[in-house]
C-alpha cells in the first residue's frame, strides 16, 4: 500500500467522504461570506461611532467636536463599540448563512455545517484541553520566529484601560460570538467547501492559511504570527471533522481566546 502523500492528522483518511449536495455552498461562496463577515465589521464600526457620538452629543448639550472625539477614543467606549459591532456583523452573517443553507446547520459530516451533538462527549473535554494547549505552543512558536520581538494585539490596546465591566463584556463576546462566527465560517462552509476539491489534508491546511491572513491586520501584519494562527486553524479543523460536529471547535476557539484575554490584561498589571 502506498503511503499517503502528506502527512495528515491522526485518525483522519487521506480523503473525506463529503456528501455531494446542490444546496451546499462553493469555495467562492464561502470566501464570499468570510469576506462578508469582515466588510460588515468595517460597515458597523462606521455606523456604531456615529450613533454613539450621537448619543455623546445628545447627553451633553454644546458639547465641542473635540470633546465628542475625545469621548469616542475612551476605552470603555471603544470596548462598547467593539462589543456592538461584534454582535451587529455575527447577526447578520448568522441570518444569511441560516437563510441560504438551512438544511446544512444541523448536519453532522461535510457538506453540513455541523452543528451537532458530537459523536462522544469526551470531545468536549479534548476541546477545552486544546484550547488551553494551543496558546502556549503557538506562543512559544511565535516567540521563536520573532526573536524577542513583541507582538502587539488590537484587543490589548482596546481593553488596556477599561474598567472591569467593560472588559467583561468584552472578553465575553472575544470568547463566544467571534468563535462561533468564524467556526461557522472556516470550520463549517469553507473547509466543507474545501473538501469536496482537495483531499483532507490539504484542505484543513488551506483552511487554516486562510484563517491565520484574515487575522494579520489584527496582528499589525507581522508574519512571525502567521504559523501559530495557522496551527490553530489546523487544530480546529482537526477538532470538527474527528467529532463529528462544529461544536468542539467552537469550544476550543473559545478557551483560546479566553486565555490568551487573560494573559494580555495580567500583562497590564505586570509589565516586563
Amino acid at each position: 500500500m502506498d503511503a499517503p502523500r502528506h502527512s495528515l492528522p491522526p485518525g483522519l483518511p487521506p480523503t473525506y467522504a463529503a456528501s455531494p449536495s446542490p444546496h451546499a455552498p462553493g469555495i467562492a461562496q464561502a470566501l464570499g461570506m468570510i469576506v462578508l463577515y469582515f466588510a460588515l465589521q468595517v460597515a458597523f464600526g462606521i455606523l456604531v461611532s456615529l450613533l454613539l457620538g450621537f448619543v455623546y452629543g445628545i447627553a451633553h448639550p454644546g458639547a465641542a467636536t473635540n470633546d465628542v472625539q475625545l469621548a469616542m477614543v475612551d476605552a470603555n467606549a471603544k470596548c462598547v463599540l467593539v462589543v456592538l459591532v461584534l454582535v451587529g456583523a455575527a447577526a447578520v452573517t448568522l441570518w444569511l448563512a441560516h437563510r441560504l443553507w438551512p438544511r446544512l446547520w444541523p448536519q453532522a459530516q461535510p457538506p453540513g455545517f455541523g452543528f451537532a451533538v458530537p459523536s462522544s462527549a469526551a470531545w468536549c473535554a479534548i476541546a477545552v484541553a486544546v484550547g488551553l494547549m494551543m496558546p502556549l505552543v503557538g506562543g512559544k512558536l511565535t516567540e521563536l520566529l520573532a526573536h524577542g520581538h513583541a507582538v502587539p494585539q488590537d484587543v490589548k490596546e482596546l481593553g488596556g484601560d477599561a474598567g472591569f465591566l467593560f472588559r467583561g463584556a468584552l472578553t465575553l463576546a472575544v470568547i463566544s460570538i467571534g468563535p462561533a462566527v468564524e467556526e461557522l465560517l472556516f470550520r463549517g462552509a469553507l473547509l466543507s467547501a474545501l473538501l469536496r476539491r482537495l483531499r483532507v489534508g490539504w484542505a484543513i491546511w488551506a483552511s487554516a492559511a486562510l484563517f491565520a491572513l484574515v487575522h494579520l491586520p489584527d496582528l499589525h501584519w507581522l508574519w512571525y504570527a502567521l504559523p501559530n494562527l495557522a496551527l490553530l486553524g489546523a487544530a480546529l479543523a482537526w477538532l470538527r471533522l474527528r467529532s463529528g460536529s462544529l461544536w468542539p471547535a467552537v469550544i476550543a476557539h473559545g478557551c483560546n481566546n479566553l486565555l490568551a484575554m487573560a494573559a494580555l490584561f495580567a500583562s497590564l498589571h505586570h509589565p516586563v
